[in-house]
């Protein structure tokens, strides 16, 4: 794996490193070495999936709040995503701003960030699947999220017309100190 850091502190790209031959590829998408040397947590308690049906979906912006913050290892495992964080920790140099990257089944990328920031995703593709392991396990009161499309952070999205979202997606917030 090939560890990439981000404008924003302690958010890392992770590139797979694959071995190649007639029948495909392996790559290793977690080492606990690895991820320790690089300062990232190894605490991995749970891992989840999601699919979405239609391109333009997104899911978002959402956080766990303190003291069940999430540091999140995201891969799109089927069809393309454009993945984002916002920076909420109010002491980090980065606060309130956010960064994306394209992850796709194809170009072997991956996101890690810590706890402390909010996440999103839209798909860019039909049938996107998105795998991800969390360091603390879902607790549903602590669940928060602030407005996909908040002023504030002026996240550039791709797609912008027919956004797909849920109900409580919908109706998160904007962010407030």
């Amino acid at each position: 794996m090939k560890f990439e850091k981000t404008e924003i502190a302690g958010v890392v790209v992770i590139k797979l490193e694959k071995i190649q031959d007639p029948r495909g590829y392996f790559a290793r998408t977690f080492c606990r070495r690895e991820f320790e040397t690089h300062g990232l947590s190894t605490s991995l308690v749970q891992a989840n999936t999601a699919l979405s049906h239609h391109k333009g979906t997104l899911r978002g912006m959402h956080y766990q709040a303190a003291p069940h913050g999430e540091a999140k290892l995201v891969r799109c495992i089927r069809g393309a995503i454009f993945d984002a964080v916002v920076d909420l920790r109010p002491a980090s140099p980065s606060y309130c701003r956010w960064f994306g990257v394209e992850l796709t089944e194809d170009n072997g990328r991956m996101l890690y960030f810590p706890e402390g920031l909010a996440h999103g995703y839209q798909t860019l593709q039909d049938d996107s699947e998105v795998a991800y392991m969390v360091s603390q396990f879902y607790t549903p009161e602590a669940e928060k999220g602030v407005r996909w499309n908040d002023p504030r952070f002026n996240i550039v999205w791709p797609i912008v017309d027919g956004v797909l979202l849920s109900d409580k997606d919908r109706q998160w917030p904007d962010f407030t100190d």
